[in-house]
């Protein structure tokens, strides 16, 4: 079975709630969100600059807005999976017609 591509909001994602209880390091990051160093690096920028990312020490920490991105593209996902849903379980009984 093949791995379907992730969007970046999937990505981001990934990485806030990875992030939200005890921290990660970037390495951490890197191998449970499946990125290499380099795109993780730019993801973990994007974040911290934008602020939904706050690094302490070694960890990275899903700050308050973080959260409330995550809770955002969490909804995003779930609205968009349950339509698509709707429609290929819609088209499964045309096709079974």
């Amino acid at each position: 079975m093949e791995m379907a591509r992730r969007n970046k909001l999937e990505i981001l994602g990934c990485i806030l709630n990875l992030c939200k209880t005890d921290g990660s390091s970037k390495t951490k990051i890197v191998y449970q969100v499946n990125l290499n160093f380099k795109n993780a690096g730019l993801y973990i920028e994007w974040l911290t600059q934008h602020g939904y990312l706050a690094k302490e020490e070694r960890l990275y920490r899903t700050t308050p807005s973080g959260r409330e991105l995550l809770i955002n593209l969490n909804n995003i996902n779930s609205t968009i999976n349950d339509n698509l849903e709707s429609i290929l379980a819609r088209n499964e009984k045309l096709d079974s017609l």
